[in-house]
């Protein structure tokens, strides 16, 4: 979504029936839509489209060229017993597309925030708790709930109404499916589903249409039979892509993911006796 030149836009547009107090700031080429709030703390960069009912408060710092979708909440009180009522803030990057009744809440420790990349798009009735981390062009579609203190990597896609347990981790180009309850961290590159959830194997569709090569897919899949179907504890399996793989950037990738993991990794789906693994890496 190509940005024009500032000094082409024209001034804030405020729609009469909206409540934005004096103290927000709103750079050129803001539209705020019918009985939109915006408090006290609220900035709003270029080109920023805020549509009608959407709620803008608390410490919120919005970039450019993003579209804030009918009834969304942006910036409220975290759902947490601890928050104090310190300054935290929310902070989202340019060109995003958050879809009507989202919500997205700042963090309960004071000075933290809650971020968002750019080039994201988050469906409706979307939740984002405290201090969620969500990277750049990731996608995570209608009715799914953050917990707090979430991550979500570039690229990621996220199924309809799924839940996420606090502390979760998504690695970059993963996929979730849709309806499923996520307890551990998903690993990059991932194509995870189920209930009860597990990895089934390489996400390789998103992979191909991001640009990877079929040398580079195979890489993953390797390491990926390794990590999950090679029989070997996660510590061993770590050991040996290091030793016979290590150097490569997928492979980097996923061991620097797996090295931060405090949550532990979401397994792979068992492989019965008497099948073989797919080309995708999983079972049958």
């Amino acid at each position: 979504m190509p940005q024009p030149d500032s000094m082409q836009l024209p001034p804030p547009e405020v729609h009469p029936s909206a409540i934005v107090h004096p103290g927000a700031k709103l750079a050129a080429g803001v539209k705020v839509g019918p009985f939109a709030v915006l408090g006290e703390n609220v900035e709003i960069g270029e080109g920023t489209n805020i549509k009608a009912h959407a709620v803008l408060e608390g410490w919120t710092r919005i970039g450019k060229g993003n579209e804030i979708g009918v009834g969304a909440v942006i910036g409220s009180p975290p759902q947490d017993h601890k928050y104090d009522g310190g300054r935290s803030f929310v902070i989202i990057g340019d060109r995003n597309h958050i879809r009507e009744y989202v919500t997205i809440h700042r963090p309960a420790t004071t000075e933290a925030s809650t971020n968002i990349g750019n080039d994201s798009y988050i469906m409706g009735l979307v939740h984002v708790a405290h201090d969620c981390k969500i990277g750049n062009h990731v996608t995570i579609t209608q009715s799914v709930g953050l917990s707090g203190h979430i991550e979500v990597h570039d690229n990621a896609n996220i199924g309809g109404m799924s839940a996420f347990h606090q502390f979760v981790r998504v690695g970059a180009y993963a996929m979730v499916g849709g309806h499923c309850t996520v307890r551990m961290d998903v690993v990059p590159f991932a194509l995870a589903t189920g209930e009860p959830f597990r990895i089934y194997g390489v996400n390789k569709i998103g992979l191909r249409r991001s640009g990877f090569k079929a040398e580079q897919i195979k890489v993953i899949k390797d390491a990926f039979r390794t990590l999950f179907w090679s029989g070997l504890t996660i510590s061993a399996a770590v050991a040996r892509l290091k030793s016979e793989m290590g150097g490569r950037e997928e492979v980097e990738r996923l061991l620097s993911f797996i090295e931060k993991s405090k949550r532990g990794l979401t397994p792979g789906i068992q492989v019965l006796p008497g099948r073989k693994l797919d080309d995708d890496g999983g079972g049958e």
